[in-house]
């Protein structure tokens, strides 16, 4: 007799998502893998996505309805839902290829002591060459804690885990409202293997509405405390990197996020973060003649950023 298939508990957090719900909901009940359960999570919704979820006939679906508790709660309250031996997470927004539980499945089953199978992702819906395929790296190496050290390595829809393991770890920080994915993430990569599938198999849908776009201070500051801490409980992996590029992977790159808002004009994010890469007391000359002016008030600093540029406009 055939040992039964192993069931996949498909995780969806909704919090008035009526206007793209159904597609969320049959990007799963589409799925090839042959043992699948949904739990939705309708996490306060004060719209018509309850109703929705009520009209929908299929016995792998299983509603939960509570108060609105946040992401990281619905994702835990669904964690302790499932009843399968993997857990997967969609968001009302975001959406799989048909196969792509299935991919996933075969290559966490073919690893037995891995944790996590990831794969690639596309970004739908962005405008100016945004929205191309990517495939993250093979993280499991040598240098697999430097490259998980450089930011979260896949989104929250591109990963297949097992229960137990999401259960050990404690599942989702619900003190965070930034980078709760990444903290998850770090703690299953950091203790057991991973493994890819080099293959485009998750999107995320950018639309009019709402979303989970974060803010970009907020977001960076999170993603810095995250890799501190997992660093600080781990002895043996900071040890296995020298000072200088823990510097690197930390407050340098918590520098980068803040160029990169400053670049963008995003002048009230990338004014936090240099404040805090300044009590760090990390960066180069040239970093710190572009952090000292946070300082200021933002009206001083605009118009000290306008005198600069309009000088160099000059001398060039």
């Amino acid at each position: 007799m055939a040992a039964p298939v192993a069931r996949i508990s498909v995780v969806m957090p909704c919090h008035n998502a009526a206007s793209h719900l159904l597609r969320g909901v049959a990007s799963v009940l589409e799925q090839t893998y042959g043992s699948v359960e949904l739990i939705v999570i309708n996490d306060g919704s004060t719209d018509n996505s309850l109703d929705i979820l009520g009209g929908i006939r299929d016995n792998r679906l299983k509603i939960i309805n509570q108060p609105n508790r946040g992401v990281s709660a619905a994702r835990n309250r669904g964690i302790a839902e499932a009843t399968g031996d993997y857990v997967a997470f969609l968001d009302t927004d975001d959406a799989w290829r048909t196969d792509c539980l299935e991919k996933l499945h075969e290559a966490l089953r073919s690893v037995p002591d891995a944790a996590v199978a990831y794969c690639g992702w596309q970004n739908v819906g962005l405008a100016g060459g945004r929205g191309e395929p990517y495939i993250p790296s093979d993280y499991e190496g040598a240098d697999k804690v430097t490259k998980l050290l450089r930011g979260c390595p896949w989104p929250i829809h591109a990963a297949l885990t097992r229960t137990v393991l999401l259960r050990e770890v404690g599942g989702f920080d619900e003190t965070m409202s930034h980078a709760e994915d990444y903290k998850l993430w770090l703690s299953l990569a950091g203790r057991s293997r991973i493994v890819r599938v080099p293959e485009v198999l998750a999107f995320y849908h950018f639309h009019g509405g709402a979303q989970a776009t974060k803010n970009r201070e907020r977001s960076a500051l999170a993603e810095w405390r995250v890799k501190g801490d997992f660093l600080g409980s781990n002895d043996e992996m900071r040890r296995s990197l020298d000072g200088r590029a823990v510097r690197q992977l930390t407050d340098g790159m918590l520098l980068k996020r803040g160029f990169e808002c400053y670049w963008d004009r995003d002048l009230a994010s990338a004014r936090g973060i240099f404040r805090k890469v300044m009590r760090t007391g990390y960066g180069t000359v040239s970093d710190w003649k572009y952090m000292l002016p946070s300082v200021l008030p933002i009206a001083l600093h605009r118009a000290f950023i306008s005198l600069f540029e309009g000088d160099k406009r000059t001398a060039a």
